[in-house]
């Protein structure tokens, strides 16, 4: 009963929020657009939108060579890290162990995702 009663409550707040998003929402991408005024192409076009897409997308084709380098690189900090790990401190033990669940945590969001965000149908 008390799932019940929460599935309850989490509707109610669903049904507000969008009750607040459909109120202030076209306001709130008005001041957006208007803010950020300077990333703005003129004039704004399907053509131009296209041609901006494949710029982005080129662009970050041709920055895997660099973040590829940079890979290699803090893998042979940790390897360094690791050979000196009598030497490790308290602090980089915690920021290791926390990116490691912060990688477990996107690991199981990736899984919800592929399932279409349900939560249902795990085998444990």
């Amino acid at each position: 009963m008390a799932l019940a009663s929460r599935l309850a409550q989490l509707q109610a707040k669903a049904c507000e929020a969008t009750r607040f998003v459909a109120k202030h929402g076209c306001a709130y991408q008005r001041s957006l657009v208007e803010k950020n005024k300077k990333y703005v192409v003129e004039p704004p076009t399907i053509e131009k939108c296209q041609e901006l897409s494949k710029q982005l997308f080129y662009t970050r084709l041709a920055s895997i060579p660099g973040r590829y380098e940079a890979f290699w690189k803090e893998l042979d900090q940790v390897k360094q890290l690791w050979k000196n790990r009598n030497d490790l401190k308290v602090e980089h033990a915690g920021v290791a162990a926390l990116f490691g669940i912060e990688l477990y945590a996107w690991l199981c969001a990736g899984e919800i995702v592929g399932r279409g965000f349900t939560l249902t149908g795990y085998h444990v």
